[in-house]
């Protein structure tokens, strides 16, 4: 019989433990000087560490702020429009706003392999950074728009500060731009915005759906102040480490079909001259662990503000991938790298047309039919308004005979993710209990704008066949 060995006794029964860098302590960059930080198994000084990580934010930026991405080596860099940082005042943010302005905004010598000819050119006429303050929604938060405001202007002067309530995106008086891009919204609410935001959030059934309706409304809210401000080009401070955290939950909440745009997107939209114009959502330092970001945080002298994160509890989603994701890189740093180009790869089987009414991102057809399909229900979830099966009316009823869902309902053009957030069944049995419940700025437009589309569309017919149909007195 084998014996597994005793480690106490046998050198050789237990497995050595692999060291924290591959070879020695030297840098693998300039060979010389000893190693500062250790990156996925390498190690590097600190005078390597900083021309590493511009290379890498770089590399990952510049090919995409040309209008065509295939002109950045031939004739420079030059956007189309301006520039739109979303900064939550967290360390990957911050990162990212230093790093605009070291390479961006201040002179430097042009080093060798630089992929901008122009050398130290900024590539837009005007850079915006806005702040998304959530401080409404959680009792005893602090407002920390000052001191975001004071370390945008402690980096440069020449950014514009922009300052975005969450609740924002219930109020029609205080987005008087949006009304102008999209459409005038027909509805209105008696409702303050800050009341309706509360009440939008606690309709939603669970604590991981809020989280993720908080995440999706502070996105949106950037789309459109980056149409507000005609930013071709939005900045987020999402790190490898931040990425796979959202790459990992969004699949879990039933996001699949949206996962390439976690990474990278592109937003369109029309202008006050019903021109079409793409915003490019990029993440420079998803290449850039939140290791790293923490070490030039330090070497650089950052004061990191910090952000507001919604708690959701030990039952939130997010919660529980953050906390498994970052012990699993304790002992494993390469599993963040191994997660994103995993999911990098994955693509969905053909294109769609059709978009989220809530997140805005694309969106797979007959998702609320196929839902219906596949679920188990009992007796008790059907309500009263409702028709019941065939069998409880003891008399047969062909499915055929039973009413279609209404094509033009908001159920209709939601995402297969933001679906099961409004359907999910807690698990403390919360009821929504309040009939209206309020939507988005944009959520009503895009209603407005089915609405008016189906009346056109049921004129257009009538004028149609206007000369085939008899009047009423013949």
């Amino acid at each position: 019989m084998a014996s597994c060995g005793n480690p106490d006794v046998e050198a050789d029964a237990s497995m050595t433990k692999r060291p924290k860098y591959d070879r020695n302590k030297t840098c693998v960059k300039c060979k010389l000087q000893t190693g500062n930080i250790v990156i996925r198994h390498a190690v590097y000084c600190k005078d390597c560490f900083f021309p590493l990580m511009s290379l890498r934010f770089r590399r990952t930026l510049e090919p995409h702020i040309n209008p065509n991405p295939q002109q950045h080596r031939r004739k420079g860099l030059k956007a189309s429009g301006n520039l739109l940082i979303g900064l939550s005042g967290g360390l990957g943010s911050s990162v990212l706003l230093d790093l605009i302005q070291k390479t961006y905004l201040s002179p430097r010598e042009r080093q060798q392999g630089d992929q901008n000819p122009n050398g130290i050119t900024c590539p837009w006429s005007k850079i915006f950074v806005v702040y998304v303050d959530i401080s409404g929604i959680m009792i005893g938060a602090p407002d920390k728009s000052s001191p975001v405001e004071q370390f945008v202007k402690r980096h440069s002067t020449t950014m514009e500060y922009i300052r975005v309530k969450l609740e924002d995106a219930f109020d029609q008086t205080r987005s008087p731009g949006l009304r102008k891009i999209l459409l005038k919204v027909l509805s209105s609410s008696t409702c303050s915005p800050l009341v309706s935001l509360k009440t939008y959030i606690e309709s939603l059934p669970t604590q991981t759906a809020i989280s993720s309706a908080i995440q999706a409304l502070i996105r949106v809210l950037l789309l459109h102040t980056a149409a507000l401000t005609h930013s071709s080009h939005l900045l987020l401070g999402t790190s490898l480490t931040s990425l796979s955290i959202s790459l990992i939950s969004s699949i879990s909440q039933g996001g699949g079909y949206s996962i390439r745009e976690e990474t990278q997107e592109e937003w369109t939209y029309r202008n006050q001259d019903n021109i079409e114009q793409i915003v490019r959502v990029i993440r420079p330092l998803c290449d850039v662990g939140m290791k790293e970001c923490a070490f030039w945080a330090w070497w650089c002298g950052l004061k990191v503000v910090g952000k507001h994160r919604y708690s959701g509890g030990r039952q939130d989603i997010g919660a529980l991938t953050r906390d498994f994701i970052m012990g699993l890189e304790k002992d494993y740093p390469s599993t963040v790298s191994t997660i994103a180009r995993t999911c990098n790869k994955l693509t969905t089987k053909g294109g769609t047309s059709m978009k989220c009414l809530i997140c805005q991102r694309p969106a797979q057809s007959g998702t609320q039919d196929w839902k219906q399909n596949i679920s188990i229900r009992s007796y008790s979830d059907i309500n009263p308004e409702d028709v019941p099966p065939g069998h409880v009316n003891l008399a047969s009823r062909a499915s055929d005979d039973l009413p279609p869902s209404n094509p033009h309902s908001i159920a209709s053009s939601m995402c297969y993710a933001c679906h099961t957030s409004w359907t999910s069944k807690s698990i403390r049995g919360r009821i929504t209990k309040q009939t209206d419940i309020p939507l988005p700025v944009w959520l009503k437009i895009s209603s407005s704008i089915s609405e008016e589309r189906r009346q056109i569309t049921m004129e257009s017919m009538r004028n149609t066949i206007d000369d085939f149909l008899l009047d009423s007195d013949s």
